[in-house]
């Protein structure tokens, strides 16, 4: 630190000489041990890494834009590919973005533009070859509900306006979350949350066109689920023509799949013509039902007048669809409109993420590719903010449509341009068809469609033999999502799985670990020993292992767990070390310390009233018992494997128990030894509250030993002694010693003798210093040993 830096110091009252750290001294002597001393990181060094430099920003720069890495190798079998699955989504997206369109409130023609839109603009920014952005059934009747509750307040306003300015804002945050590459956020969904939301949404959403599939008038579809399907059943005397549109094309959708699901069955060899054929059914059976509409409605008078007197259709039919982007243009956004929507944006938010990361990701495991969380964000971000100037509402990926996509075998991301060139020749060329689709049909269209979202029961089953609390949160979510909406059910779930959590966070528990003896054999080794049993030491295979004394792990109760010696204490974290459950760890520590140890000095008290409230002794009339045969508090070892960061909170918490136990064994010191620290900053934080090194003041009397060091040899070729007689010496030492050949180092830095590489280095280490103090001990004076074979022990 700069004389600037101690003065200010000086000035502010900052101890900076609270470590007192011993000379390095031991193997650092030793010819043929390259010393290794552990820098601590410092905040200089965190902070250099987000340092901007010219290449990352090049880099960054490239991944915005992830079709370059693979564009220019684009060629006719990929081209061959991607015009099959393009084209055939391309049938299966007209019919859905118009029956979608209408559960977002708005005219069927926005769910082409939404579908357009995209398609044409995913490609260039996509890290996923499957994925379809455009219209889907749950954000469309989310719009539905936000643009019905804006409108019941402030009906001026109208429901195009609300959706593509809820497009613009929540596409603008997708865009920023994904440039700033926070993508990872979206790992707070859990699936459990993603899965409940769907199965709920699902129903919801089904049972809301069961009135329009009836022909069923009066029945409140926007409702909650429960009172939709009692008011649906109340209105079945209301049944209209339109429930032989809809039941027979519903029938028929199931028809076709099952029947093409059986002949791939059957017939192997084409399996592909069956699945385009299952894949082309929602377009046949819209073009059926519309020549069956056309052959009842055609000969009708006044049905294509000026005013389009749909009324007049023997069942409820679609109506006029504009030809082309008749509603292009700038968004209307203003203040009184932007105040409207914003309390519904976290949900829009929050689904637009969801649908798409999920069913990108499950995707992409499916197909063997990883895909890049924040970038798919700035793809749909930039579709949802590029999207309103063309007529389009909130879109994100579509689970059926990226399924169909996935299985016609689509090679790149390119494959949205051929969907959306057949989307666009449908805008131009087939308006005037679209006329007579039945309503009941493309009701029929989304029933069929929002089945498969719904979570099979064996899944469920699946879930609950992983996590049974977590099917609870599932059941939850549904249920919540039935009784009242959607957005509840989404915000329940997710604030469920968050609470469960910190409930495993703050009430997670520690195990105390015991020594094992474990043979490394196999079923025919174990049968052909001489006597049919192991004796201890005589096979090489002989290891010691640590595994939890109480048996959580489910290890077979008839092994014998040992301690691994008087006095010393094994304790693994199990979740991490922070603040949340730093309390509850100490709390058990101490108590299994305080059980398997007494304390170094019996109190004895003259007085009753001298006894401290906490330890008032035995009851009146009974003698303390000075028979104890409890060993005294030697060394406490802490399995740091699941630990990655610690905080101030807990740091504390270690230096407030370490002056607990230091009481509880007094005049006693007790060593603290960590094993398995992964990070350098874990490292810097235990010391600079005084662990892992020997403290002068807290080590008094250990001057003279000698620490254990888990070793590693050195790459003679990158580090070669300028000596060879030097050298020749060191290699026949080293093999009279069992050592490795050459130079070896530490693994960990030999000024930090308190941390291990593992557990059984951190008990090695241990019982070497508790043998060391009792050797001091009894004799009275410090032993001289070997320093080098000491030091060279390995661990």
């Amino acid at each position: 630190m700069s004389a600037a830096g101690h003065g200010a110091a000086r000035v502010l009252g900052i101890n900076l000489d609270y470590r007192r750290e011993p000379e390095i001294s031991g193997a650092a002597s030793i010819s043929s041990v390259e010393t290794y001393v552990e820098r601590e990181p410092t905040a200089k060094e965190w902070l250099s890494q987000f340092k901007p430099s010219g290449g990352a920003a090049k880099r960054y720069l490239r991944s915005l834009f992830p079709f370059l890495d693979w564009i220019f190798h684009y060629n006719l079998t990929w081209l061959f590919g991607d015009v099959i699955a393009g084209v055939t989504v391309g049938f299966v997206v007209i019919p859905q973005g118009m029956a979608y369109a209408l559960l977002a409130q708005l005219p069927p023609e926005y769910g082409l533009y939404t579908s357009f839109v995209g398609f044409i603009l995913y490609w260039a920014f996509a890290t996923s070859k499957d994925i379809t952005i455009g219209t889907v059934a749950v954000m469309s009747t989310i719009v539905g509900n936000i643009v019905i509750k804006i409108q019941k307040t402030k009906p001026e306003l109208e429901a195009v306006d609300i959706a593509r300015a809820l497009s613009v804002i929540a596409g603008s945050v997708l865009l920023f979350i994904g440039l700033t590459r926070l993508g990872r956020i979206v790992e707070l969904i859990p699936l459990v949350a993603i899965t409940s939301f769907m199965t709920g949404a699902a129903i919801s959403i089904g049972a809301g066109q069961v009135p329009t599939l009836m022909g069923i008038s009066g029945v409140n579809n926007r409702g909650p689920t429960y009172l939709v399907i009692i008011d649906t059943l109340k209105g079945l005397g209301r049944t209209k023509i339109d429930a032989a549109m809809g039941l027979t094309a519903l029938f028929l959708l199931y028809a076709i799949r099952i029947f093409c699901n059986l002949m791939s069955k059957k017939q192997p060899s084409k399996k592909k013509v069956w699945f385009f054929i299952s894949t082309l059914r929602m377009a046949f059976v819209i073009l059926l039902y519309i020549l069956i509409s056309w052959l009842a409605n055609k000969d009708i008078k006044g049905l294509h007048n000026a005013k389009n007197d749909l009324k007049k259709a023997k069942f409820k039919i679609l109506g006029r669809v504009p030809r082309g982007f008749q509603h292009a243009g700038a968004p209307n956004m203003n203040a009184e409109l932007l105040s409207a929507i914003a309390p519904d944006l976290p949900v829009t938010i929050i689904v637009l993420i969801l649908e798409h990361i999920a069913i990108s990701k499950s995707f992409g495991r499916i197909n063997n590719y990883v895909i890049n969380p924040s970038q798919e964000l700035v793809a749909v971000g930039f579709t949802n903010v590029i999207g309103p100037f063309l007529g389009a509402y909130p879109a994100t990926g579509s689970f059926s449509r990226t399924a169909i996509k996935s299985k016609a075998g689509v090679r790149t991301p390119l494959a949205g341009i051929f969907t959306a060139i057949i989307v666009l020749l449908a805008l131009y060329a087939l308006t005037a068809v679209f006329f007579y689709i039945p309503s009941a049909t493309l009701a029929a269209i989304i029933i069929h469609a929002v089945g498969d979202l719904i979570t099979p029961p064996n899944v469920v089953f699946q879930f609950w033999e992983t996590s049974p609390l977590e099917v609870v949160i599932f059941f939850a979510g549904v249920f919540v999502t039935i009784f009242t909406n959607i957005e509840n059910g989404i915000y329940v779930t997710i604030a469920a799985s968050f609470a469960l959590l910190l409930w495993r966070q703050l009430f997670t528990h520690g195990v105390l670990l015991g020594k094992v003896k474990i043979y490394r054999a196999t079923a025919d080794t174990i049968a052909h020993k001489e006597d049919g049993r192991f004796a201890p030491g005589a096979d090489s295979s002989l290891r010691e292992a640590f595994i939890p004394i109480g048996r959580e792990d489910g290890s077979n109760p008839l092994v014998d767990i040992e301690s691994p010696y008087p006095g010393i204490l094994i304790y693994r974290f199990t979740e991490g070390f922070t603040y949340l459950n730093q309390q509850g760890y100490m709390d058990e520590l101490v108590h299994h310390a305080q059980t398997i140890s007494r304390p170094t000095t019996l109190d004895h008290y003259s007085k009753l009233g001298d006894r401290p409230w906490n330890n008032p002794g035995p009851r009146r009339g009974q003698q303390i018992s000075p028979d104890d045969h409890r060993p005294i508090l030697r060394a406490i070892i802490l399995d740091f494997s699941a630990v990655n960061n610690v905080d101030v909170t807990s740091i504390q918490g270690l230096i407030d128990v370490r002056a607990q136990l230091d009481r509880h064994a007094k005049p006693e010191t007790v060593e603290w030894h960590f094993a398995s620290i992964n990070s350098r900053w874990t490292k810097r934080a235990l010391t600079t509250a005084g662990f892992g090194y020997i403290d002068c003041e807290r080590f008094e009397s250990r001057q003279h030993w000698n620490p254990v060091y888990s070793y590693a040899p050195l790459d003679n070729d990158t580090l070669k002694l300028h000596d060879p007689e030097a050298q020749d010496e060191i290699h026949t030492v080293n093999r009279h010693k069992g050592l490795p050949s050459g130079k070896v180092t530490t693994v960990h830095g030999i000024n930090r003798p308190f941390f291990h590489i593992d557990v059984p280095a951190a008990v090695e280490s241990a019982i070497a210093g508790v043998n060391s103090k009792l050797s001091n001990v009894s004799s009275g004076s410090s032993h001289e040993v070997d320093q080098a074979e000491v030091s060279m022990k390995q661990e």
